[in-house]
């Protein structure tokens, strides 16, 4: 993991201070009621930790994406047979085109998919496909500075919308209730839902505030060596 994809200039991640800070946001996952499922470490592949890249989960089916970086496109193979435990139907988004999940927001029944530098229009138009085809709808949204959609919004349910950057301005997102989160703490942005709860970067402040303001118990969680994967 310590090889991974990084423009960040936040140095190597420390692997043993990673783990434990993995351990934590399992321990945070179950405190929320979720079951966790920990996968055997691929060496071969250091971006692997983030999963939800290679597979968009949805509640009819799971799609196997096919990742923009070259470097992690083989993840896809190990995780088809695990996922063939949990969903009877399971599509594959194929070249050329791409698409990583963290391109992805769900917000009920329609997806927001971001066009970046791993997800191109040919990937998002296959995903969309597959998602209609189990009565879900996709739009596509092309970004500007960020690397992936997930990177600057983040859905909290009951209308509300974690926004940053390029978002706050965008005419898709202007119906949700805009939750803003200020250029000094973007990375807060990268934020998730869980059964009422959202679990958050520690070390920003002003967002733990916006967010609990709005009612949301909120659990912050140290990220440090996992934030060293920033890409710009």
């Amino acid at each position: 993991m310590i090889n991974g994809i990084t423009s960040a200039d936040l140095g190597q991640p420390d692997y043993e201070k990673a783990l434990h800070q993995h351990e934590q946001y399992i321990k945070a996952l179950e405190k929320c009621g979720v079951q966790v499922t920990v996968l055997e470490a691929d060496e071969a592949y250091p971006d692997s930790t983030f999963i939800e890249d290679v597979a968009l989960l949805t509640k009819s089916c799971a799609i196997i994406t096919n990742p923009g970086a070259l470097s992690r496109q083989g993840e896809t193979e190990s995780i088809k047979p695990i996922l063939k435990d949990y969903f009877k139907n399971i599509e594959e988004i194929t070249s050329p085109g791409t698409v990583e999940a963290g391109d992805i927001m769900m917000v009920g029944e329609h997806f927001y998919i971001g066009i970046s530098d791993r997800t191109n229009e040919d990937g998002a138009q296959q995903m969309i496909a597959h998602l209609e085809k189990y009565g879900m709808s996709g739009s596509m949204d092309k970004l500007e500075t960020v690397l992936h959609l997930k990177t600057g919004v983040s859905y909290l349910e009951n209308n509300n919308l974690v926004a940053t950057g390029e978002f706050l301005e965008k005419e898709e997102f202007q119906s949700f209730n805009l939750i803003e989160i200020e250029e000094d703490e973007t990375y807060a942005a990268n934020c998730i839902w869980v059964n009422g709860t959202v679990i958050i970067p520690a070390g920003y402040p002003k967002a733990q505030r916006s967010i609990s303001e709005k009612g949301y118990p909120v659990i912050e969680l140290d990220v440090s060596e996992f934030e060293n994967w920033m890409v710009d």
